[in-house]
């Protein structure tokens, strides 16, 4: 029996993306249902990129949940840390997009953010023979919201630190999720001292740490083997095993950038899978792993939808190709 070399922990749900993008959420006449939900966008990324991956989460068991399911199994995730809560219903959660692609949270319909089934991640039921096997644990904070889901990342870590597992965190930052999102820093900050990697956004590197500086990010977890500070359109910061640099963004037509951060996440695991920590040391080698992760997160971001939109390891080779040999062009 094989075993996936990542292990993707957190909330898989439906992005109901507003159909007209610059609308308010009252103007809308439509929603279209795309599968989401970050952890699970990186599971089926990286299967996507080459790379074996497995989801542990939970949903419900209802149609939505099939669906969910189905969907990773169909792309090729592992799901046998996937749970099934007998009465919280599956995640929604209402997407609204400027004209620009860029999105916000409108809230979950009539239902309250700890109403369903992902927050009843279940601690004890957490397959540790996946652990056993894998290489990397991705974890979001979203998770970290609620207290029955909040003890299944504990447990997660554990195991992680038990069997050698690297823990890559994406923070993720959404408050629409938490009850009460006062709580949620201290929460993060604690999860940061027990995580190998860090992506931020500029806006979380900010509100966390009062700086966007991927270096000083890096001194100040002081137990982090890198940093890796995303802004959009205005390119990355990263630092890793003490190489410190900057990346541009590629210049694509963006649709919906649903997704993007969590193709970024998925192209940087798989570059870690490909030459290895170590080789971080090498400058060459960490530009060459943040530009490719910044490739996968552009070309999610070409596309609506987060796992839909994900590139081919092939798709990512050729993009890479085209910018490296023809920079005045956009594939």
């Amino acid at each position: 029996m094989t075993y996936p070399r990542v292990l993707c922990l957190g909330e898989i749900l439906f992005d109901c993306l507003a159909d007209k993008p610059g609308v308010s959420l009252e103007e809308v006449e439509s929603w279209t249902a795309y599968a989401g939900g970050a952890p699970a966008n990186v599971a089926c990324a990286l299967v996507k990129l080459g790379t074996e991956a497995g989801f542990i989460g939970a949903v419900g068991g209802d149609e939505l949940g099939d669906s969910l399911v189905q969907v990773l199994q169909e792309v090729g995730v592992d799901t046998r840390g996937v749970q099934r809560h007998p009465t919280a219903p599956t995640r929604q959660v209402y997407v609204l997009r400027n004209a620009a692609g860029d999105r916000a949270f409108a809230g979950f319909g009539k239902l309250d953010t700890a109403d369903f089934a992902d927050t009843r991640l279940q601690a004890a039921q957490i397959p540790q023979v996946l652990f056993e096997n894998a290489e990397f644990l991705v974890l979001g904070t979203l998770e970290l919201a609620y207290p029955e889901s909040r003890e299944a990342v504990e447990r997660a870590i554990e195991l992680a630190e038990r069997y050698d597992v690297k823990i890559i965190v994406d923070i993720n930052w959404r408050p629409v999720f938490w009850s009460n999102p006062d709580e949620a820093k201290a929460h993060i900050l604690k999860l940061l001292k027990k995580v190998d990697f860090v992506k931020l956004s500029d806006e979380e590197a900010e509100w966390l740490f009062a700086t966007t500086d991927a270096g000083a990010i890096t001194y100040r977890l002081d137990s982090v083997e890198g940093v890796l500070v995303t802004a959009g359109d205005k390119g990355c910061g990263y630092c890793l095993s003490q190489n410190e640099g900057k990346i541009p963004a590629f210049a694509v037509d963006v649709e919906d950038t649903t997704g993007a951060g969590d193709g970024f996440v998925a192209g940087f695991v798989r570059q870690l899978c490909k030459h290895g920590i170590k080789n971080l040391a090498d400058p060459e080698i960490a530009k060459q792993i943040v530009t490719y992760a910044s490739a996968v997160g552009a070309m999610t971001a070409m596309k609506p939808g987060a796992i839909s939109a994900q590139p081919t390891a092939a798709e990512v080779e050729a993009f890479l190709y085209l910018y490296k040999n023809y920079p005045a062009q956009h594939p």
